[in-house]
Order: structure tokens, then sequence, then C-alpha cells
């Protein structure tokens, strides 16, 4: 099947440019390292569709979440707009359901449009647990939130489909592709939102366990190559900054992991990875053989990636590189191909970008700008002015401060909270590819510039407060909500390993501090 795609012609028509408008189909992951979309991180694992998008179009280098959690980092994508002004604070509080999204815009516009598997970008959704976790993060002790990362292996070689929910809907977006190629010439624009390769629930830890288990099979196995399997550096629990130590402790990574045990989550993860890639090439092929791959630009992206055991971490909540980085790549009808694109860029650009391609007017005040101008043979196209950073902002769980990243040229810039209570931190990409090395006060001509610019783009201690208001409005209604039954709902949660053993010592925790904060 793979070879058949690739004979498809590498030099088709740009029907962009005929006045034909392109169909555009948008397949986004979760938790997907962009790092593994070009080397040398590519070749740790097989993933033959990603390499084809490659080949055939445009891979951005330096893409990122404009916040490393599910909800929030889709409803950036869908909205355009920065999290801080959607107020998408955590995986509870996102996007209000009447949103305007592209897609809105791309029906209103004559678009056949289609939206399948996870969308996740909408207010009200996840587990109890999970909003509790964000609205308590200032409460004085730890909270062991999610289960010990552990791996397992199922199946044999012949065990392919393993993520059945995914497969699913990736088999429906295939179907559907076959279905308009024979009853419509209308353009058609099909959204697939996959789970993979996001870790999966651990069953054994009870119905508020969080996902905490890396599965996978032999035959997704056997695409990663071992022996480049790198085991990341750690920094000694007491060197941590103190927000990285209680990310640490709340995702239950404070323990003790052998060498080969790291190896092994990464390994999974990798192979989850290139389960998620096949299901990329199904829609691929279904497109090819509707003879409409000729005229579709195709995107893959993610919300957020995976740190694998980087950083004595995994799941995401962070603006190291394994978290924050994302995999951004486009192919179809006039734009270039085997393109790598150094540009900063974000999922706010993705809403323009995709109204670009539809010749569908932007409207309102975005936050990004379409990336059209970077990837088209055309030449004629208005170049709005590019920032030369990114923005990314998180305020939700396993996080015990509101944090916001810029990223300029080679500085990674991390500000916390109110910039004054939680010490920021710098870090020069070019030379610390591992992110170790806080050189804040080793530049500080170049921390007084990023931190003037983060200020200019959004008022962050402000913004920390807010969410802080947030939290606590919103808890405290939560509470009263439960009446006599607050403290068993609450000592049912994913809190300290400790509170099943002392649950009144810790709801006095709480109690404390809801009178401090009120």
């Amino acid at each position: 099947m793979l070879a058949l795609i690739f004979l498809f012609p590498y030099f088709a028509p740009s029907l962009c440019l005929s006045g034909t408008r392109p169909n555009i189909v948008m397949v986004m992951s979760d938790a997907f390292d962009g790092r593994l979309t070009y080397d040398p991180g590519s070749r740790v694992v097989q993933l033959p569709f990603s390499n084809y998008l490659r080949e055939l179009g445009a891979t951005f280098l330096n893409a990122y979440t404009n916040s490393p959690i599910c909800c929030p980092s889709r409803a950036a994508m869908w909205s355009g707009q920065f999290v801080h002004l959607t107020q998408s604070w955590n995986n509870y509080k996102c996007l209000e359901a009447n949103t305007t999204t592209w897609m809105d815009l791309l029906e209103a516009n004559g678009y056949l449009t289609k939206m399948m598997g996870k969308l996740d970008y909408t207010s009200g959704s996840h587990s109890v647990s999970n909003r509790v976790e964000a609205w308590t993060r200032d409460v004085q002790f730890l909270l062991h939130q999610e289960g010990r990362p552990v791996t397992q292996l199922v199946g044999n070689m012949s065990t392919v489909r393993i993520m059945r929910k995914d497969w699913e809907n990736t088999d429906k977006a295939a179907q559907w592709i076959h279905q308009r190629a024979r009853s419509s010439n209308q353009p058609f624009a099909l959204y697939l939102g996959l789970n993979l390769p996001h870790p999966y629930k651990t069953e054994s830890l009870g119905p508020t366990a969080g996902g905490s288990t890396f599965l996978t099979s032999p035959y997704w196995l056997e695409k990663v190559s071992s022996e480049l399997i790198t085991v990341p550096k750690w920094l000694p629990m007491a060197a941590m900054h103190p927000v990285d130590y209680y990310s640490t402790v709340t995702k239950n990574c404070s323990g003790f992991f052998t060498e080969e045990e790291v190896k092994r989550i990464r390994a999974f993860y990798y192979a989850m990875c290139a389960e998620a890639d096949a299901m990329l090439g199904q829609v691929i092929s279904a497109l090819r053989e509707t003879r409409l791959l000729n005229n579709t630009v195709v995107i893959f992206t993610a919300d957020h990636g995976e740190l694998a055991m980087e950083h004595r971490q995994f799941y995401k909540m962070s603006m190291y590189e394994g978290s924050s980085h994302v995999p951004l790549m486009i192919m179809g009808p006039g734009l270039m191909s085997g393109l790598q694109v150094n540009q900063l860029v974000s999922m706010v650009d993705l809403y323009p970008t995709v109204l670009d391609i539809a010749g569908v007017a932007t409207a309102g005040n975005l936050s990004g700008h379409s990336l059209l101008p970077l990837v088209s043979k055309a030449r004629d196209f208005t170049k709005r002015q590019r920032p030369d950073w990114v923005l990314s902002e998180y305020h939700g769980c396993n996080v015990n401060a509101s944090t916001y990243m810029l990223r300029k040229g080679r500085w990674k810039y991390m500000a916390y909270a109110d910039g004054q209570s939680v010490p920021p931190q710098l870090f020069d990409l070019t030379l610390d590819k591992e992110e170790l090395h806080n050189v804040l006060h080793k530049f500080p001509d170049i921390h007084a510039n990023l931190d003037k610019l983060l200020r200019s783009i959004v008022d962050y201690p402000e913004v920390s407060k807010s969410v802080h208001l947030y939290n606590k409005k919103e808890f405290v209604t939560w509470r009263h909500s439960l009446g006599r039954n607050y403290s068993q709902v609450i000592a049912h949660l994913r809190w300290n390993m400790d509170w099943q053993k002392d649950a009144l010592a810790n709801e006095r925790a709480v109690d404390k501090w809801l009178h401090d904060i009120l």
C-alpha cells in the first residue's frame, strides 16, 4: 500500500491556483512529540506516513502548542485565540459550545464539513478529580494525582489494532471520504481526532485513575529501533525548579526507576506513535484510492507532546520540548514539497491557515497568522508581518503555578505566577537541547528583554490572579453543591497516597487553604 502511495505524482497540478477550492483534511493526534517527525528524532521509530508528508509537503521544525494539555490546546486551535483570551484555564474550562470555529466558517462558505473522533475543546468535560486538582493546586501539600507510569504488552505479531476506538473512527473517516468521492463535487473539510499516542487509563487504580499505562503489541514494538532510544538526564530532586518538583511528585515519578524501565516506557510510547501514524496512513490511502489526493490539503498535527520520562516526568503539562513541541506537517496542491520550515509557529496559526486555503476571509482579531505564505508555491499572498516568537501558557493540574513560555530565537523563557513569587527560567536551546541549565542569571539583559516582550503580549501577573480567583470560586461552589457528601467524595479522588490513611488531616489542609484564600 505504501509503495502505491509513493507512485502518486510528486508534482500534481496546482488546483489551488486554478480557482478550484481544495478539500481540507486535518488529522490531530493526542500527545505526539513533534520532534519525531524530522531527524534525528524520526530515526527512532518507523513512521512511514509522516515521512510521506515530509517528502511531499512541508514540515514545521518549530511548532508549539499554545497550552500543553488537551482541551485548552484544542480550544486555541479551533478558535484561533490565545488561551488567556478565551479563558480556557483547564480541561474543564474551555470554549463555550456556541463558539465559532474555522469549521463553522468553512461550512458557511460552501464546504461540506465533518468532524470525527476526539474533539475536546468545549467546557464541561473530563473527570471531577481532574478539575478539583486544578482548582486546589495551591494547597500546601503534594497531591499524588497520577498512577506511576507503567508498560503493558498485549497480543502478538499479528495484533495491529490496539486502540480500537481510534481505528473505528479512522475507518469511518475513510468510508466518509469514499462516499464523498461518489456523491458530491462540493469541496469538503474533514477533521479526525485521535486519542493515540496518549497513555491509556490504568484500570487497576480505579475509576478516578488517570492515563499512566503505555500499552502496545509486539507488532508495533518491532517498528522501534531500541538501540537508538536515549535515557534522558535528570537533575537531582533537590536541584529541581519548585514547579518541576511539584509536577514530578504529583505525576508519581519521584520514586526509583531503573534505566531499563525508562527505556521500556519510551519504547512503548514510540510504538504507540507508530500505530497513530498508521491511522494517518489509512486516511491518506482513502484519498488516493478515490483520486482526491491531488486536490486535498492534508494537515497532521497534535494537541501537545509527551515527556516520556524526560525531566523525570511523563504526560504533558510542561513547557519542556517533549511536552510543548508538536508535529505540524502540511501537504497539498500548490504547496512546496520536501520543505522544512524553521519559523516559529503555533496552534493558533491553523485557524487563519485553513481559511486561507479555502479562500475565506478571516474575521475578528486572531492570535495566529496564516502559514500559507511560508509554504505556498505562489508568491502573491499578502504577507502579514509574523511575530518572531510563540506563546504557550498553562493553568491546570499537576503544576502549582500558572506558567508562561515565550520562545524567541534560541531562547526559551518561562515565567510563573506573578513573575516574582516563583523564579523564572531561561534556556538556550542551541547549547542546551535537554533544557537542564537555567541561565537566567548569566544573561540578565536577555531575561529583561524577554520578560518585557512577554508582558507586552500578555499581562501575565493579572492573568495569574484571574486564574487564582477562578479556582477559588469554582472549588467553593463545587464544595457547597456536595453538602454533607463532600468529605466522602473528596476522599475518593486521586489525592495524596496518605489520603486514605489520614483523610481527616488532608481535609483540614484543604480547609486551612480555603480559610487563607477567602
